[in-house]
């Protein structure tokens, strides 16, 4: 198995969101804080593709599952 370095760029191209440092760092601070209680991808501002993709992610430790704990610590804070 290939062991992959994604960025938080890359997360953000592959969710279909502007990927630009300036830009994550807006999405971030628009759409935080978000619950403690509420899973990352049960976000209200995530559509169904990005949910299910942020889903499957973290389910299968996958490559990106990393990052997206990353996105999830930041959205929290």
């Amino acid at each position: 198995m290939e062991n992959f370095e994604h960025t938080m760029s890359d997360l953000f191209a592959q969710l279909g969101l502007p990927d630009a440092d300036d830009e994550i760092n807006n999405f971030i601070h628009q759409h935080r804080p978000i619950p403690a209680s509420l899973p990352l991808e049960q976000a209200i501002f995530w559509n169904n593709g990005q949910s299910q993709f942020i889903h499957e992610a973290l389910n299968e430790d996958s490559d990106w599952a990393e990052l997206v704990d990353q996105l999830d610590t930041r959205l929290r804070a």
